[in-house]
């Protein structure tokens, strides 16, 4: 049988009338707050055979010759054949105003042909940063959630064996540039940028630095943006604090996103559709296959033979028309519901309902 459209999974996601309050915290960030990604390369080793083949991974034999002999072995004459070390790409986020001996947790990812990094050490590996300084060291056993089990006929492998991570396996040893103390406007940027939200933003801080301190110290310069002026005898960590409790209304643009390989549609609260008439069918084709005996007259010396037969039908469901009309999200649903569609027919609808214009939202195809 083959049935044009698909069987899938519909969501249809609406937010309430009225504009929910939320803490100013949630919806910002403090433009310079923020981590920075540092990145290393080492050696894991205590690996129970499941390292890196030194012939496959050149760069892992340099590498262990070049740890031994810094150590005071010298083995640049001899063919090592361990396979119990593993050469990695260790990775970890250097979380902001982090201070030295903080600790942080790194993630260990192999870089060779190694089945397995379970049961292995992390050897001390400098973690830089992109301007090339050392801002961290790593060290330390790796946890392994995944596993892989190999038979002579048979291979089990659940989750990922080569990667790994190490809770606290990273000691900052420099801090990252850059202090609140030192910011003399600070910035809040928006998570979602929209122009209602960052003046209402604005409005509320306002409204409680007039109240408490006497000063206006906030300005929405853009959609992704508001200025803060810090009023004096506070400190900037107690004033963002102070604020970031606040509570404000949050909006958003009008958008409806579609995502057709699972059949997801998720739609707006201010998505509104000007009244349409839709009509949708579905088309359903049937084919069959069989085989039909064919037996030779008597006497004639003919052989019993089997042929081939399709059988192939159509049938067409739906094609009522609907009108389709709604000033609210609630309305806009029970509008689509009533036509009776599978996801895949209100996809390929919402899609026509923009081409012909009555679509007041921005169509998202993922």
């Amino acid at each position: 049988m083959r049935r044009a459209g698909l069987v899938v999974l519909l969501i249809l996601i609406g937010l309430a009338d009225a504009a929910a309050a939320s803490r100013i915290k949630d919806i910002v960030s403090v433009q310079g707050v923020r981590s920075n990604q540092i990145i290393g390369y080492g050696l894991v080793v205590g690996l129970s055979g499941t390292g890196d083949s030194l012939r496959n991974s050149p760069f892992t034999e340099q590498s262990l010759q070049a740890m031994l002999d810094r150590m005071g072995i010298n083995i640049r004459s001899a063919k090592a054949r361990t396979r119990n070390v593993a050469a990695v790409i260790v990775t970890a986020e250097l979380p902001a105003f982090a201070g030295k001996g903080a600790r942080i947790d790194v993630t260990v990812s192999s870089l060779g042909d190694a089945t397995s990094l379970a049961g292995g050490s992390l050897v001390l590996t400098p973690l830089k940063g992109p301007d090339g300084a050392i801002y961290a060291v790593a060290q330390g056993p790796i946890a392994v959630t995944g596993f892989a089990s190999t038979g002579n006929a048979e291979k089990l492998t659940q989750g990922v064996p080569t990667t790994g991570r190490i809770p606290n396996g990273a000691i900052v040893e420099r801090e990252a540039p850059g202090t609140l103390a030192g910011m003399g406007i600070l910035a809040l940027e928006l998570h979602s940028p929209d122009f209602g939200t960052a003046v209402r933003i604005a409005d509320t801080i306002n409204a409680y630095t007039g109240q408490k301190y006497g000063v206006v110290t906030a300005r929405a310069d853009d959609l992704r943006s508001v200025k803060l002026l810090k009023p004096r005898n506070v400190s900037a960590a107690r004033f963002i604090a102070e604020i970031g409790d606040l509570l404000t209304e949050t909006d958003a643009p009008a958008r409806v996103v579609i995502d057709e390989r699972t059949g997801t549609i998720v739609i707006g609260r201010d998505v509104q559709i000007s009244t349409v008439a839709i009509a949708h069918g579905n088309l359903t084709v049937r084919v069959t296959e069989s085989e039909r005996v064919s037996q030779p007259l008597p006497f004639s010396e003919g052989k019993t033979v089997t042929t081939p037969e399709t059988l192939i039908s159509a049938e067409q469901e739906g094609g009522h028309m609907a009108i389709v009309g709604g000033t609210n999200l609630q309305s806009l649903v029970n509008g689509l519901n009533k036509i009776g569609l599978k996801p895949a027919g209100i996809i390929a609808i919402l899609q026509a309902i923009k081409t012909a214009g009555a679509l007041q939202a921005e169509l998202v195809v993922q």
